[in-house]
């Protein structure tokens, strides 16, 4: 039902200049719900954001973003949003704790100290409250931006790779975070490169050059590619990978640890590609498609022309 969508947009475009950035987006995000957002540096995703956030003026595009017009209703979106922006973006001359207390100013946060007091603990920020901001690791930081972006009790969090640079406990440790506040009816829409945190998503948009390509469950996305894979182990991967690339029916050759992946949108024509290269050196065997290849396959059929 409509009611249960923390977004709910269609056309959703902006331009600069000549050059369309998002072009005639549709996105619909439930409640409670974690939607990552993909796509290649340059897609489109953080102007999709920031007009979501108001940040920036859709030039076409209707709908709502928790409950009130995207495009009328901005500023009041503006204070039931947290934002958490790609480069880490708070003062490293002041504490964490200042920080926050800062933050709270600015969104005129009611009982601040408490709220203060209450995020630093919620995030495990107690002990280094009085820790320069300047002076935290990657994985600190990200929790210092996470706690800013929700000191004023947001309903939608919108993250823009938010795990860049951190290392992978840290990583771990956020998402369990993300997914422990998802329970309690937060919404997040967030942008990853990460095929590991996008299977933690419950759904998924992909956006190549402004134009939305797919979206769903991860098994509605994978189901969407269309994409047979083989994985071949054995012995010089390498050479066999330079040989089946660019041979009619092989759209992927791709080394995966000790295996190689081998995909095709046409299970026919991968079939007699590969079948001079079955021999009992290698096993073959037919696998699920994973992420990486399916967007891969989308990015190229786009490239192409063609449809996904």
């Amino acid at each position: 039902m409509a009611d249960d969508l923390a977004i709910d947009v269609r056309g959703m475009t902006k331009r600069f200049g000549g050059r369309t950035a998002v072009d005639h987006v549709d996105l619909q995000v439930r409640e409670g719900e974690i939607c990552g957002f993909l796509g290649p540096n340059g897609s489109g995703k953080t102007t999709f954001i920031r007009m979501l956030c108001g940040l920036l003026q859709a030039d076409e595009g209707s709908g709502t973003c928790l409950g009130r017009d995207v495009i009328q209703d901005s500023e009041a979106i503006k204070r039931q949003v947290g934002y958490m922006t790609q480069k880490f973006s708070f003062w490293e001359d002041l504490s964490i704790r200042e920080n926050l207390d800062f933050v709270a100013r600015m969104y005129f946060v009611k009982d601040r100290k408490e709220v203060v007091r209450e995020s630093l603990d919620r995030l495990g920020l107690t002990k280094r409250k009085d820790q320069l901001a300047g002076q935290l690791s990657g994985g600190w930081k990200q929790r210092l931006a996470l706690a800013a972006c929700m000191i004023h009790r947001p309903k939608l969090l919108l993250l823009d790779e938010p795990t860049a640079g951190v290392d992978p406990r840290a990583r771990r440790e956020f998402w369990e975070e993300i997914h422990e506040l998802a329970g309690q009816g937060l919404t997040f829409l967030i942008t990853t490169h990460y095929m590991d945190e996008a299977e933690r998503c419950h759904r998924l948009a992909f956006i190549l050059n402004g134009k939305l390509l797919t979206h769903g469950r991860v098994d509605e996305v994978i189901e969407q590619g269309h994409l047979t894979t083989w994985s071949v182990s054995g012995p010089n991967l390498l050479n066999l990978a330079a040989q089946l690339r660019g041979r009619p029916g092989v759209e992927q050759a791709v080394a995966f640890g000790s295996v190689l992946h081998v995909s095709g949108s046409d299970p026919a024509a991968l079939e007699q590609a590969v079948a001079p290269f079955r021999t009992r050196e290698r096993e073959w065997r037919q696998i699920e498609s994973g992420l990486e290849d399916v967007f891969i396959h989308f990015m190229d059929a786009s490239k192409g022309g063609g449809t996904p």
